[in-house]
């Protein structure tokens, strides 16, 4: 890359060019792993180290860059990342959230606010985005990415990475962007989190890998490797993934890292020891060892007998220092260390934003009456564990961030309301009783109080306040470590100990709305029957109460659509829009047919389906209308619809393409997202919506991995969900 490089890889030893590979953790203010690295001041000096994470003080970024730059022989600066997930200090809703707005532009703008905050701490590296399709919501890192569907997960994950990286990534409010994780990890078996993952080729390509591949070709600088195996070879040390398909088909060219001392934890796998893992792991194409320190201590004897080349030591030493040039850390080994920047957090336009999304990433599930939006008079209870927490709004992910900072949802709905609604307060129930449970979700900081109460205590407490309002709101749901990491569920439903509160409160008589804190789909049959309204809030991090309040009166119709299925029951997991039909599809058409597949005890279908949301206008839909039927070679198909907001408030409409393909050498899902518009509208407001489709949109991997499309016919899909389209046929000739 360049000259500087050519000539500082010329003076380094093999133990210097080894130590660039070794990504450490102090420990002290983020540790996602057990492991935790010993002696970082004496191994920076050593030149054993190219990277921390864990940090986020500039003061400290500074002090250790400096061991770095002046107490090495002949330094060469650091690296310093962090999980920034959804923001820095200034949390903006969990990814999965986010992607509920469908707005790519709101999206970049999250992490472009992050990584200015991020580097106003000192970072220039973030663990993000993670692009994971998910199809599992027993998984609980389902949070952390954009839900199902490859085509919007694609387009997310190229939004992230441009909001990091920017167009140039010397400047010191932009950070590097590490794509993760590769691959497939969103598929563990069971959805048990590090579980084993096996998949076709095929399905891989057509499902699974398109969101990894959209944020390489936006730029990504690095790429994070998956604890899973995939074609029975765990990916840290896959040559196929990592050169094969990521460096040769996709042409990337940063550097990899490994996830949390995963080169390690591939003899678990089954692979071998320590020493041979590591030689793999290098030789496949992983540059950087996070925290196992893995290269560390065994890559000289690899050297010594052949087990690898210094050939590929140096490729991977070269590779982190064009990172570290790209940064321009060499130009300046402190450009990311300036504490009068301290100021730039959690400033008034930040935490605006962060209100704008918290607002946007809402969806309404459900508004009988209509019941929302609540009126500004009255009394309302504002009741649950939820209703006037603080602790669990930001969600997962979010280690940065300071709790304190956050907005409750009753206190954000006192800020809305002004003086002519009276709040009454209880909160009903905990999260659990278990103290082993507590002291897991808590692993992070105090997020889960126990009160000593008794249930029934509790709950009296509530129905006493509930009784003497004209409303009940209740703020039900996860807390902040029930999903994302290590956080896996196998009932995805509220948690136990709220259901007799949320029983009890629906049989007041009083109208009442849930407002549900999650960060996976949730199965909420029972719930929907019980409640007149049901909000999903999600967690919206520090300006959730706000933001919710927001919807909650008015001030914002709610314009968040799904991007991942609601199940009726955790038995139908995996449940997706984009599934497969059987030889035998049940259609719902005979209920007493028993050849079919189906299920004897629950609807097949979701609970709501992906794209589903509701608003506070109603939007009515024209006929779908082709400008053709027959179409040739490139011709274009333009599809178009009428749409109309028949409310007497504005709002937002994501108006959405489907594409099926009947008949095809390999069989192809139902029909497959393929665009989407937003649209905003005034009362009485109406709009022509309109895609053009052509040949890409038709396109897929066929049986020999070749991405074609084959002539024939055609279903256009156009709708307000997956579920909701009006549809038509055409014929396409090659």
């Amino acid at each position: 890359m360049s000259k500087q490089i050519n000539s500082l890889m010329m003076r380094m030893t093999p133990e210097e060019k080894i130590g660039q590979l070794n990504l450490v953790n102090p420990g002290i203010f983020a540790n996602t792993g057990a492991v935790v690295t010993q002696d970082i001041d004496g191994k920076i000096r050593k030149g054993q180290v190219g990277g921390l994470f864990g940090y986020y003080d500039a003061a400290l970024v500074g002090k250790t860059q400096r061991l770095a730059v002046e107490e090495s022989r002949l330094g060469i600066p650091l690296i310093f990342g962090l999980d920034v997930i959804h923001g820095h200090k200034t949390i903006f809703p969990i990814p999965l959230a986010l992607s509920c707005t469908w707005d790519m532009p709101l999206i970049e703008k999250s992490a472009r606010i992050a990584a200015m905050e991020a580097t106003a701490d000192g970072l220039n590296w973030v663990f993000s985005p993670m692009v994971d399709i998910a199809r599992d919501p027993r998984w609980g890192r389902i949070a952390e990415g954009a839900g199902e569907d490859p085509y919007l997960g694609s387009k997310v994950a190229a939004a992230m990475v441009r909001g990091y990286q920017g167009d140039d990534l010397s400047r010191p409010d932009t950070v590097m962007a590490c794509v993760k994780h590769l691959a497939l990890y969103g598929d563990a078996e069971g959805g048990r989190d590090y579980n084993t993952t096996d998949m076709s080729r095929l399905k891989m390509h057509e499902y699974y890998l398109p969101p990894y591949k959209a944020a390489v070709e936006a730029g990504a600088g690095s790429v994070m490797s998956s604890f899973n195996e995939v074609d029975g070879v765990p990916a840290a040390g896959n040559k196929w993934l990592m050169k094969d398909l990521l460096r040769g088909l996709w042409g990337f060219n940063g550097f990899v890292v490994t996830d949390y001392t995963s080169i390690n934890e591939m003899t678990c796998h089954g692979t071998g020891g320590l020493k041979e893992n590591s030689a793999r792991a290098l030789k496949a194409g992983t540059d950087m060892d996070m925290v196992g320190e893995c290269f560390l201590t065994t890559l000289l004897e690899s050297l010594e007998d052949g087990s690898v080349s210094m050939d590929d030591i140096d490729a991977a030493c070269r590779r982190i220092l064009e990172a570290k040039e790209r940064l321009g850390l060499f130009d300046d080994p402190y450009r990311y260390v300036d504490e009068k920047r301290a100021g730039e957090v959690l400033s008034e336009d930040s935490r605006a934003a962060a209100r704008d999304m918290a607002a946007r990433s809402c969806v309404l599930l459900k508004n009988d009456g209509p019941l929302l939006p609540l009126k500004k008079e009255g009394t309302i209870a504002v009741i649950g564990p939820l209703a006037d927490d603080k602790r669990n709004m930001p969600g997962t992910w979010s280690i940065a961030s300071d709790w304190t900072q956050c907005v409750s949802v009753l206190e954000g709905m006192k800020n809305a309301a002004g003086a002519g609604v009276k709040f009454l307060h209880a909160a009903g129930a905990n999260f659990t009783r278990d103290p082993v449970l507590a002291e897991r979700l808590n692993f992070s900081g105090e997020r889960v109080l126990i009160d000593p109460r008794s249930q029934q205590e509790m709950i009296d407490e509530a129905l006493k306040v509930a009784r003497k309002a004209d409303v009940v709101v209740a703020v039900v749901g996860e807390a902040q470590e029930m999903s994302g990491e290590a956080a896996s569920r196998v009932d995805i439903g509220i948690p136990q100990e709220q259901l007799p509160l949320i029983d009890a409160l629906s049989k007041t008589g009083k109208p009442l709305v849930l407002v549900i804190a999650t960060g996976r789909p949730l199965t909420l049959v029972r719930e929907c029957e019980q409640a007149q309204a049901m909000l999903l809030m999600w967690f919206g991090g520090t300006e959730a109460g706000n933001g919710v309040a927001d919807v909650l009166f008015g001030h914002h119709n709610p314009s968040g659509r799904l991007t991942a299925t609601f199940p009726r029951h955790v038995g139908q997991v995996p449940l997706y829009y984009n599934h497969k039909n059987t030889g035998r599809p049940y259609d719902g058409a005979k209920p007493a047919e028993k050849f079919k597949s189906r299920y004897l005890d629950v609807e097949n279908g979701p609970l709501f389906p992906f794209g589903f949301g509701l608003g506070y206008a109603p939007f009515e839909y024209g006929p779908l209308r082709l400008d053709k039927t027959e179409l040739q070679g490139a011709e274009t198909l333009t599809a178009a619809i009428a749409v109309k907001n028949a409310g007497d408030c504005a709002g937002e409409e994501t108006v959405q393409l489907y594409v099926s393909d009947p008949v095809a050498s390999v069989t192809r899902s139902v029909k497959d997202l393929k665009g989407f518009e937003k649209v905003f509208l005034q009362p009485g407001e109406e709009k022509d919506v309109s895609f053009a489709v052509t040949t890409e949109q038709l396109m897929f991997f066929n049986g020999d991995l070749q991405r074609v499309w084959e002539p024939g016919e055609f279903v256009i899909h156009v709708g307000r969900n997956s579920g909701d389209v009006q549809s038509a046929s055409v014929q396409w000739k090659k």
